[in-house]
């Protein structure tokens, strides 16, 4: 599998979703979120997973945006806001109210330890490309050769370092919840030693 076998969508909500997470995020952030994307998706075409491919790249696209202090929740896991966002995002687009709340699900449900694909493979799907991206998950899993397009053309550059500060951040504001968990778990660790970085 190639990188070119992977085109990302381009209709409008798609689109939007892209241009939303690069006026708020660094190109690290967006690089990541894309990444996360590419990662979901080969793992759908590999194991025959039917999924929806833009509530997928929506989800990735904004998966991590409740991190930015524009849209920082005081009392909220980051995840669980941007599910907020994403059902926001949503309606803007034009969504119905059912799309809308599985873009929020895909979201929140990217933090778990797993999501049953037969329930919800986009969950699924983005919890595994996250999971490959921020702790080298299983990352046998990917070809190699893809691997390495992914990350000639998404490269990492600062995104450990502004995905730890975050973190830290938010375990600090809000120790009961999924940042403070990775925190305490060895995210940094996972991090350092990540074949992809």
């Amino acid at each position: 599998m190639h990188i070119d076998e992977l085109p990302l969508p381009t209709g409008p909500a798609s689109l939007a979703a892209l241009d939303v997470a690069q006026e708020y995020q660094s190109e690290a952030f967006v690089n990541h979120c894309v990444r996360s994307y590419l990662w979901g998706a080969a793992q759908g075409r590999l194991t025959g997973l039917a999924f929806d491919e833009e509530l997928l790249f929506v989800s990735a696209m904004l998966h991590d945006l409740a991190l930015e202090p524009e849209f920082d929740n005081h009392t909220l896991s980051f995840e669980n806001a941007g599910g907020h966002i994403a059902w926001v995002f949503g309606a803007g687009a034009g969504w119905s109210r059912e799309r809308r709340t599985r873009a929020a699900e895909v979201i929140v449900r990217h933090m778990w330890d797993e999501v049953d694909p037969a329930v919800d493979p986009e969950g699924h799907l983005l919890c595994i490309g996250t999971g490959l991206d921020i702790s080298g998950r299983n990352v046998e899993l990917w070809p190699e050769t893809l691997r390495t397009e992914v990350l000639e053309r998404y490269p990492r550059l600062t995104l450990r370092d502004e995905f730890l500060q975050c973190f830290r951040d938010q375990a600090d504001r809000k120790p009961v919840s999924s940042a403070a968990d990775a925190i305490a778990s060895g995210v940094a660790g996972r991090l350092d030693t990540n074949p992809l970085e």
